[in-house]
């Protein structure tokens, strides 16, 4: 009787350490995930777009890792050891994937600064990600198995360590995000989940010590590497490879400061007196020189196309030379200068030159820590010029700045006669397809909110001047060079000749005939395609084979996708009449369709925010934990309060059709968060929005897995083989959900054609299920 109970103690001892390391899994996983997307991000130039593809290789690699172990692992004697072990390879392989991430430029033959096209960004993400994710994979059908070891062993055991291993990633997601990633470099983030990782493997094999040389060896080496994590993280041996790693990322140059924000990661280099300010991996700012002709043409011509500047607005990238060129105008009497990031002004503060602080410590300059945008909605004070001190819409938070929404905003902020003004890549000499699809777009999407809007082409950036007074459309030679003159502006570039030939009419004519044919389109806020030829463009660059492909994506439209959903029905009623049997994995196609869906509704969520804060790059970790939880939640109602089987159908069909309403209404809900998203009053409550629309998605989500595992193991002989299968079948669908997302849907359809899309491939998966189960159902 003593034995028994020892053993029944022992038994629920292990159950309980196996859920805490499913709960560890979790986390570990959801935290290595935030740290190499936030890494290779920044060896991506921050582009938002590059979220999904990074999402995406993850969850294919993890599925990849659960299935085919999952063949494997019943014929495993040694279960709980190779769990064991495969924590250690992954707790390795991340410390590792995070120094060969920022090798990959160097390795890749990149240089420093240069952006990347989207085909480099997947397939040096994959390779990055591969042994990360493949083991991490590896250990939820690991898990599911030796849980059923110590527990009753039916459909529900997979179930449970889902729920347990969303908690984990919950709790990752709200401890990367507060404690992490804002106090730890990524080295060190590294190391501490190697080290917890570690410590929960040696809690469950340390049981089963006297068992055998197996046992005591894997404990033997979980001690040393206890050891060695421990020291290296607490004796700053992971601060100093942190360093050096930095150093090999930047290829050997004088970097004096590299540091992750809550608002992207800012890189200061030094060379000779002279600092280049480098913004998730892009080079923004130089100073004491910085580049003269650009800034002398951008911030000038417009000044002088003004009557009488007092009031002005610089909106990012005003320290460095633009504050200082629009101060040498005498009628200035206030510059409001609005920075995100207050890390980039104490920067300033830290690497002090002559220019910046002559342009932070003149009276005449208010500095303002706060989102331009959010500046724009809440400001009661009107201006005569404003100035956008962001040059392209490379990223989502970029492309905020160029859009209708935008330009509104601005619109409403300038006195009479105000002008906004703006830049764009260009050239003098010649501009390919994509080029002038970008200008055109912007130009097209400026006029309709501005009577007059003037571009003056330059030599790599275009000045863009839009205002509701006609001055900007005249822009007599004769008269800007009397301005230049009567307020004496001392200048290197913008001297009378210069201003004849910048604005001679045959450039105006040159560049409007250049524009003819090119996309009308308009740039908005949940449909950027100012950001889709802004990757076109460096697609053609660096990828031209895949960017002649890439530009085929703007041919898509929702009267596409419904087509192809007509064609798909009409295909599979046909082969169905023919032979029904083609048709019997309805379950699989479903969480296919589900992991599809919850992959775009999260990067939905992601791009929305983005769109309307433009600082998704901290609350990447809270959208993921709130989805997350969802499903745990989801996961968890289904497993404990419907059980039954034969409630399990009905109940499945009904998430499915809750899944396809969800994503009918999602875009409405978030277009009138974008309508609000500005308002004092409801700015904190309309953030906390987005995490329970995160919830919801996640809820729905989440509760489709254990109950297609109960409909499925009737079929299959295998738990752990269902679990894996059932499992590689929602990360399938999450990688094409995150590829065709990020690349396809959201830069072509917008917010509301991809979430539609989303609604018609579920509702397809839904035909297939309820059409297959009525069949079983007239056999039976």
């Amino acid at each position: 009787m003593d034995r028994r109970i020892r053993h029944a103690n022992r038994v629920t001892l292990m159950e309980q350490r196996v859920s805490a390391a499913a709960v560890v899994m979790g986390f570990s996983g959801l935290v290595a995930e935030i740290l190499l997307l936030r890494e290779l991000l920044i060896v991506f130039s921050g582009n938002e777009l590059s979220i999904g593809i990074i999402l995406a290789n993850w969850l294919i690699l993890e599925a990849l890792g659960c299935f085919f172990p999952g063949r494997m692992v019943e014929k495993s004697r040694s279960k709980l050891e190779g769990f064991v072990v495969i924590t250690v390879l992954f707790s390795l392989a991340l410390v590792a994937a995070v120094f060969l991430t920022r090798m990959v430029r160097s390795v890749m033959g990149v240089s420093v600064g240069e952006s990347l096209g989207l085909l480099p960004v997947f397939y040096a993400s994959f390779l990055i990600l591969l042994p990360v994710s493949l083991l991490h994979g590896a250990l939820f059908t690991f898990s599911c198995r030796i849980y059923s070891i110590f527990s009753p062993e039916d459909a529900s055991s997979a179930g449970r360590i889902y729920v347990y291993e969303t908690v984990g990633t919950i709790v990752g997601g709200i401890a990367a995000t507060y404690l992490l990633v804002p106090y730890l470099n990524a080295v060190q983030a590294a190391v501490g989940v190697a080290l917890l990782n570690f410590t929960v493997c040696s809690l469950l094999l340390a049981p089963y010590w006297k068992t055998g040389r197996l046992q005591k060896a894997i404990l033997g080496v979980l001690c040393g590497l206890i050891v060695l994590s421990g020291y290296s993280l607490f004796a700053n041996q992971a601060d100093r490879l942190n360093t050096s790693s930095v150093q090999a990322q930047w290829e050997n140059l004088n970097v004096v400061h590299y540091q992750n924000s809550p608002y992207g990661n800012t890189c200061v280099i030094e060379n000779e007196g002279q600092y280049i300010y480098f913004l998730d991996g892009l080079p923004t700012i130089l100073t004491p020189v910085p580049d003269i002709p650009f800034l002398e043409e951008f911030v000038h011509l417009p000044l002088l196309a003004h009557p009488d500047p007092r009031e002005i607005l610089i909106l990012s990238g005003g320290a460095g030379g633009m504050i200082n060129e629009a101060l040498k105008h005498p009628s200035i009497e206030t510059v409001e200068y609005a920075e995100l990031d207050p890390l980039l002004i104490s920067l300033f503060r830290e690497f002090p030159t002559p220019l910046t602080e002559s342009e932070l410590n003149d009276e005449r300059v208010e500095t303002r820590h706060v989102d331009g945008r959010l500046l724009l909605r809440t400001t009661p004070k009107t201006y005569d010029l404003i100035f956008v001190g962001i040059m392209e819409p490379s990223s989502l938070q970029a492309n905020r700045f160029f859009t209708r929404e935008f330009f509104s905003l601005a619109e409403g902020r300038l006195n009479e006669g105000g002008i906004l003004v703006f830049g764009a890549p260009g050239s003098l000499t010649f501009l390919n397809e994509e080029l002038r699809d970008l200008n055109s777009c912007i130009l097209s999407t400026a006029s309709t909110v501005f009577f007059h809007v003037r571009v003056i082409p330059g030599d790599g950036r275009n000045v863009f001047l839009g205002s509701d007074g006609a001055e900007v459309s005249r822009m007599d030679k004769a008269q800007i060079v009397s301005r230049l003159e009567e307020r004496n502006i001392a200048t290197s570039v913008v001297v009378p000749w210069h201003i004849e030939r910048k604005l001679h009419q045959g450039w105006q004519d040159w560049f409007t005939g250049l524009l003819e044919g090119s996309s009308e389109e308009i740039n908005r806020d949940f449909k950027p395609l100012g950001l889709f030829y802004s990757i076109s463009h460096w697609n053609a660059l660096f990828a031209p084979a895949f960017g002649r492909i890439f530009r085929e994506f703007e041919r898509i439209s929702l009267r596409t996708i419904f087509l192809l959903f007509v064609l798909f029905l009409v295909v599979y009623f046909f082969l169905r009449s023919r032979n029904a049997e083609l048709f019997q994995q309805a379950v699989p196609l479903s969480i296919v369709t589900t992991g599809f869906a919850g992959m775009v509704f999260s990067l939905v969520l992601i791009f929305a925010f983005q769109s309307v804060y433009g600082y998704v790059f901290s609350w990447v970790g809270l959208l993921v934990a709130s989805f997350m939880a969802g499903a745990a939640s989801g996961a968890r109602l289904t497993t404990e309060i419907f059980p039954r089987r034969e409630r399990g159908l009905k109940l499945f069909i009904g998430i499915e059709l809750a899944i396809i309403g969800y994503s009918v209404g999602l875009p409405f809900l978030l277009s009138a968060v974008n309508a609000y998203g500005g308002s004092p009053s409801a700015f904190l409550l309309l953030r906390v929005l987005f995490l329970v629309i995160s919830f919801i998605g996640g809820l729905l989500v989440g509760a489709q897995f254990p109950l297609a595992n109960q409909l499925y193991l009737k079929d299959s002989a295998s738990l752990s083989g269902t679990a894996g299968f059932l499992y590689a079948s929602d990360l399938l669908g999450g990688w094409l959900g995150g590829i065709v997302g990020a690349v396809v849907l959201l830069p072509v359809l917008g917010v509301t054609g991809t979430c539609l899309t989303v609604g018609l491939i579920n509702l397809a998966s839904l035909i297939v299920l309820t059409t297959e189960t009525r069949l079983v159902s007239m056999r039976s």
